[in-house]
């Protein structure tokens, strides 16, 4: 992958907490639908495949819009590679014949057929935190890839793209793949997408973004309905929690979206799950409720917002 120039990576790598500005969204009904009906383009290079879904649009967001579809519906994440880190057969031609792959397979893909579309497109290598394991282990390998898109001069006219995670989730477990489009990571809002993904060469940091590796993996994780409602804040900022048993643990987050947040749930527990109902307070954005955890032990506790996941924290009472 080429560096980009010292006088932007400087630009680019700012740092935050846990705050977010929310980027506006483009209407791509059009490109959506038009890419939907191609279909799956079986047998066709990458190349004839590039040009088939871009061609009968003018706009460079427009023809990557297109790219990042077509790659969402037809390829599907490969859990077993995915699970002991194996990125083998994942060149382009590989992806497209099994259509299947991990993480460096569909950016890999991404950035080949933006490139056939003459829009500049690079590969970054990184972290993310994936189950509550995870969470504080900064020593974790390389064990995701996503893409940077380049439209224009500016540092604000990069952008990234993650196609594994635009088509479809796993379990924590890495064991089931689900089919979901998701265009939350299509042109991503870059605070959020920054407390998910962590680049291995900090020159790719878009935006406001965690300092360190060490920060990053301290962070809670944060799941996929964080750009549904456009979380600008979240608290605790730590992912590990240690608590003392029925004293209260307060939790709040702050939401751009203007809909009413109805039902704040969470979820306790791995394998003996438990699902409770928080009685909550809405104002101005801003959620807070408190829980009085009752039994010891080290469990996973996941924040749902009605009925979606906003952020996983790994909790240790006593």
């Amino acid at each position: 992958m080429n560096l980009i120039s010292k006088k932007i990576a400087t630009l680019l790598c700012c740092s935050i907490g846990l705050s977010v500005v929310a980027q506006e969204k483009k209407d791509f009904k059009k490109v959506d639908d038009f890419v939907t009906k191609v279909g799956t383009l079986d047998g066709m290079t990458m190349g004839t495949i590039s040009e088939t879904v871009t061609k009968p649009f003018k706009d460079k967001t427009d023809k990557v819009r297109a790219i990042f579809d077509w790659i969402a519906y037809n390829i599907s994440y490969d859990v077993k590679a995915a699970r002991s880190n194996n990125v083998q057969k994942n060149s382009t031609n590989e992806v497209l014949a099994s259509r299947k792959a991990v993480g460096i397979g569909y950016a890999t893909l991404f950035q080949d057929m933006c490139s056939s579309a003459d829009i500049r497109c690079l590969t970054v290598d990184g972290f993310v935190k994936r189950n509550i394991e995870e969470i504080g282990d900064e020593k974790t390998d390389i064990n995701h890839s996503w893409a940077v898109v380049q439209l224009g001069i500016s540092p604000d006219d990069w952008f990234y793209v993650d196609p594994a995670w635009g088509a479809g989730y796993t379990d924590p477990d890495m064991k089931i793949f689900t089919k979901f489009f998701n265009d939350g990571y299509f042109f991503a809002d870059k605070a959020i997408f920054n407390l998910q993904h962590y680049p291995d060469n900090e020159a790719w940091k878009l935006g406001e973004a965690p300092k360190t590796k060490k920060d990053f993996f301290a962070l809670p994780i944060i799941n996929n309905a964080a750009f549904e409602f456009g979380v600008k804040r979240i608290f605790p900022a730590t992912g590990h929690l240690l608590i003392s048993i029925d004293k209260p643990q307060r939790f709040s987050f702050i939401v751009s979206v203007k809909e009413n947040i109805d039902k704040v749930e969470l979820v306790i527990g791995k394998k003996k799950m438990r699902r409770e109902e928080m009685q909550h307070s809405f104002s101005g954005g801003s959620v807070l409720f408190t829980y009085k955890f009752k039994e010891t032990g080290d469990y996973p506790v996941k924040i749902l917002v009605n009925g979606k996941e906003l952020a996983t924290y790994s909790v240790d009472v006593e």
